[in-house]
C-alpha cells in the first residue's frame, strides 16, 4: 500500500492487527473460562472484603469466554480490514491498534494486582504491545498521518465498550455459570 506521501505500509501492519490478536486471545481462550473458580479461594484470601456476589458476578464458563472472544475477534477484524483499506488512515484501525497495545497494560496491573498468573498475562507483554509499539511506527514510517490524541480517546471509548459488549453478548448466550469450583490455582 502506497502513502499519499509516497511510503509503503506493508499488510503486516494492518492485518497483522487481527494475527498478534489471535496470538494473544489464544491464551485467553484457553486459560479464561473457569480461571476465577479456580482462582477464587486464593482471591478470597487476598481481597477478603470483595462480596461473594461480585465474585459471582464476575464468574466466566469456558462457553462464555469463547463466545466473548469471538465477539471480540469480529470487531479486531473489522479493524484490521478498515485499516487495510484504507493505507492505515482508519481512525478506527488506529483506536483498535492503541487498545489493544494499551490493553497490555491492563493484564500486567491485574497479574501484579492479584500476585499471581490471569489470563493473558504472558502474551499481552510479549505480543500485544510489542505489535502495536511496532505498527504505530511502520505507519510513521510510511508516512500515514497518525492522531495519537484522537487514537488515544478512541482507544478509551472503544476498549470497554467492546469488552463490556463481548462479555454481554457471551451472557446473552452462553449461560452463567452457576456452581462455583473451588480447585486451587
Amino acid at each position: 500500500m502506497t502513502s499519499e506521501r509516497g511510503g509503503d505500509l506493508t499488510a503486516a501492519a494492518t492485518w497483522g492487527l487481527l494475527v498478534a490478536w489471535a496470538v494473544h486471545d489464544s491464551e485467553e481462550l484457553v486459560t479464561m473460562g473457569g480461571w476465577l473458580d479456580r482462582a477464587r479461594p486464593r482471591l478470597r484470601a487476598r481481597f477478603p472484603r470483595v462480596p461473594e456476589r461480585v465474585w459471582d458476578g464476575l464468574r466466566v464458563s469456558r462457553t462464555q469466554s469463547r463466545v466473548a472472544i469471538g465477539v471480540m475477534g469480529a470487531v479486531v477484524a473489522a479493524a484490521a480490514a478498515r485499516g487495510a483499506r484504507t493505507g492505515g488512515r482508519s481512525r478506527f484501525y488506529q483506536a483498535a491498534l492503541v487498545g489493544f497495545g494499551v490493553h497490555a497494560g491492563g493484564h500486567v496491573a491485574q497479574s501484579v494486582a492479584v500476585r499471581g498468573y490471569t489470563p493473558g498475562v504472558v502474551t499481552a507483554p510479549l505480543v500485544a504491545a510489542p505489535f502495536s509499539l511496532w505498527a504505530w511506527r511502520e505507519l510513521g514510517a510510511a508516512g500515514v498521518p497518525r492522531n495519537a490524541r484522537a487514537a488515544t480517546a478512541g482507544a478509551a471509548l472503544l476498549l470497554p465498550v467492546s469488552v463490556l459488549a463481548s462479555h454481554a453478548v457471551a451472557r446473552l448466550l452462553a449461560p452463567h455459570p452457576t456452581t462455583p469450583r473451588t480447585r486451587p490455582v
